[in-house]
């Protein structure tokens, strides 16, 4: 692995490990969204909101359509959406176990 593959690992699970970008992805995971809807949903500030989606959407992992005067992000269906699946299944598989004190 060469330092530009670090940086980028970085970048990623960076952006990932925020809690509020998290909340976010979840949210978008039921379908598209608008930036008033993911407010009410998180109860976050709609700037805090906002910040947080042109992070997710810099690094891809949303993409925004703008329909009218709003502008609706949705989870990017190829890459994303499948991996929150697989770390999903890897926390019931493993992580649940550890939070309950189990080996």
């Amino acid at each position: 692995m060469d330092s530009c593959d670090k940086e980028v690992y970085k970048l990623f699970f960076g952006t990932l490990a925020n809690q509020s970008r998290l909340k976010i992805l979840n949210i978008l995971r039921s379908g598209q969204k608008n930036v008033k809807e993911i407010c009410r949903e998180t109860e976050f500030e709609q700037s805090m909101v906002s910040h947080n989606l042109k992070m997710l959407e810099y690094h891809g992992m949303v993409f925004v359509e703008k329909k009218g005067k709003f502008r609706y992000y949705d989870l990017n269906k190829k890459t994303i959406k499948p991996l929150l699946e697989l770390i999903d299944a890897h926390m019931r598989e493993y992580c649940c176990k550890i939070a309950r004190g189990e080996r």
